[in-house]
């Protein structure tokens, strides 16, 4: 929720939006709280309604705030981050998307997982392997686990209890997301282990080993798509 940096003087919308958030800072709204209403918003910051509505179109680009039509104005339960950040959803080439996300995804989720492992709580644990035995059970059954498997890893991300790293988890399940439909979910084995090492250091406080075991489940994967990629072009053409 910072200011704006730049050097030009704000609109009077802008000005709005900062002082909403002072007001949603000053009366400690947790995220998912209900908002006073357009016209309550008006009143407080003695502002027009026009304005309070561009303030409140600031703060939701800034994914601060949702509305929700007939529900209301909630504090986002997101914030700082929206679902799709860096427009994943259009992006034309697959194949390199694929490649730099698996990239972004060694250079945090390691030290993601080392975070994990010195701050998880008991109940963050818990829910860490109620996921890694759901991931297994989905796999047994040979059903498809991309989405829990998304899940697993988004909770190792919580389990750190860095507020910015916690925030990068739509990255993170993007990630997922885009390899598993790149990717053949054949290699249920490596996953299985991988996974259990991954929970066994982070649920023994084991930081270093929790961040290499994070390293090579991804270095795996991205060797994966790599060999996949190259089969690909060995491929001769269709005659």
């Amino acid at each position: 929720m910072d200011k704006y940096t730049d050097s030009r003087p704000l609109t009077r919308s802008e000005q709005a939006a900062e002082e909403l958030i002072g007001l949603l800072r000053k009366k400690n709204y947790a995220p998912g709280d209900k908002l006073p209403t357009e016209t309550e918003l008006s009143e407080i910051l003695q502002a027009g309604r026009n304005t309070v509505r561009e303030a409140l179109r600031i703060l939701v680009s800034r994914n601060i705030v949702v509305i929700r039509q007939g529900s209301g104005i909630f504090l986002s339960e997101k914030q700082g981050v929206a679902d799709d950040p860096f427009g994943f959803s259009l992006a034309g080439n697959h194949e390199k998307l694929t490649r730099d996300l698996i990239q972004i995804r060694l250079m945090l989720e390691p030290p993601i997982a080392a975070l994990a492992a010195q701050n998880a709580t008991k109940e963050d644990l818990q829910k860490l392997e109620d996921l890694l035995l759901e991931v297994e059970t989905l796999i047994a059954r040979r059903a498809d686990y991309a989405k829990a498997d998304i899940r697993f890893h988004e909770q190792i991300a919580n389990c750190s209890h860095n507020s910015v790293m916690s925030n990068l988890v739509p990255v993170i399940g993007k990630g997922i997301a885009v390899f598993a439909r790149e990717v053949e979910s054949t290699e249920y084995e490596q996953t299985l282990l991988s996974h259990r090492a991954i929970f066994k250091a982070v649920k023994e406080g084991r930081g270093v080993d929790a961040q290499q075991a994070m390293y090579f489940h991804l270095l795996y994967n991205e060797n994966r798509y790599i060999e996949g990629q190259n089969n690909i072009t060995k491929k001769p053409p269709v005659t």
